[in-house]
């Protein structure tokens, strides 16, 4: 179990769930339309929000986003220590550094001094784009891994023991390797991620399947999955991925056959029209879509509720059991009333 660590209103690590993060991609000094983003994403079901603090300035603007948003509210900076202590002293819940860019280590020291006098955490990590030379020819994992310790010690060294660790690669493979490593070494909480994983389809993929991994394996406090676009999306897919892993659960999971020549209906469409009536419910319902009344409540037969078509009929069903025998046109309806007794 990972050290607990508290962020603003909330904690991560320990036995807490595995929050949700984004990064706005606003102009943080814009700080009307910060807001407004981080609104947007709260909305959307975000608990962690990352805004870059590039300089002073934007840094200072921290202070007046703080004031209006709830959500934890985390300094990215590179570079200048500087920044880091402007941002901590505007109200950040978290500041993300590289103390490897930081600079000295009475600099690295001075940002601990700040963030442990106002009592929020740091990240720190490794990302494959900035490692160090010494580690060129390294193996991509252990390079990830060894570098992001060397980032802990600074920080240890400094007295500060309030560490988040990142550790991400566009390599699939080599993210997941490090996460593993890394698990097994530390009891400091980990915040998930493939990074440059491209825009929604690309990055579906690659994080479903990175941070997916290691969901099931038990690795994980904090994810972001990083899309290049609307960070809106980026809540979606956490959520997906999160509760395919079995690890939170946010709305309904709707399971469709793949359809085959014993299809006669249009399953394709009937599915969106099942998604769309069940899309409001706040939690978790197994809901079944099928394609053949032969086969399909059988092989759905732990959906909570179904649909399965025939040929100008179909049946809804509860557990594998038929309870109504309808025309096709009458499915949606029939389904929706026996949705909404089962709610009741």
């Amino acid at each position: 179990m990972k050290k607990e660590i508290r962020i603003g209103n909330l904690s991560i690590g320990g036995q807490q769930p595995i929050r949700i993060q984004s990064m706005t991609n606003t102009d943080t000094a814009d700080v009307e339309a910060t807001v407004a983003q981080i609104q947007a994403l709260q909305a959307a079901g975000c608990e962690i929000v990352r805004v870059a603090a590039y300089d002073i300035a934007s840094a200072k603007c921290i202070r007046q986003i703080r004031e209006k948003c709830k959500i934890p509210i985390v300094a990215d900076v590179h570079f200048d220590y500087q920044i880091a202590i402007a941002a901590i002293e505007a109200g950040a819940d978290k500041v993300r550094i590289n103390p490897g860019n930081i600079g000295s280590a009475d600099r690295i020291k001075m940002v601990a001094d700040a963030a442990k006098s106002s009592g929020i955490p740091i990240r720190v990590g490794a990302n494959t784009g900035s490692l160090d030379k010494k580690y060129w020819g390294t193996e991509k994992s252990e390079a990830l891994v060894q570098s992001a310790l060397e980032n802990v010690r600074c920080l240890e060294k400094a007295g500060f023991t309030d560490i988040v660790i990142a550790l991400k690669a566009s390599d699939v493979a080599a993210s997941v390797k490090a996460y593993r490593k890394m698990h097994a070494l530390v009891d400091y909480p980990l915040h998930l991620g493939i990074t440059e994983a491209g825009a929604y389809d690309s990055s579906i993929v690659k994080s479903a399947m990175g941070i997916g991994a290691l969901l099931l394996d038990g690795i994980g406090d904090t994810l972001r999955v990083s899309i290049t676009g609307d960070p809106l999306q980026e809540i979606r897919a956490a959520k997906e991925i999160l509760q395919c892993a079995g690890r939170r659960t946010f709305s309904p999971d709707i399971v469709a056959c793949p359809t085959c020549a014993r299809t006669h209906i249009q399953l394709e469409k009937l599915y969106h029209q099942v998604k769309e009536i069940v899309e409001d419910i706040p939690y978790y319902l197994k809901i079944a879509v099928m394609g053949c009344i032969v086969n399909g409540p059988g092989e759905a037969r732990d959906a909570d509720i179904g649909i399965a078509g025939g040929e100008g009929i179909g049946i809804i069903f509860k557990k594998g059991k038929p309870i109504a025998k309808v025309p096709e046109e009458q499915l949606l309806e029939v389904f929706r009333k026996e949705l909404q007794q089962m709610l009741k």
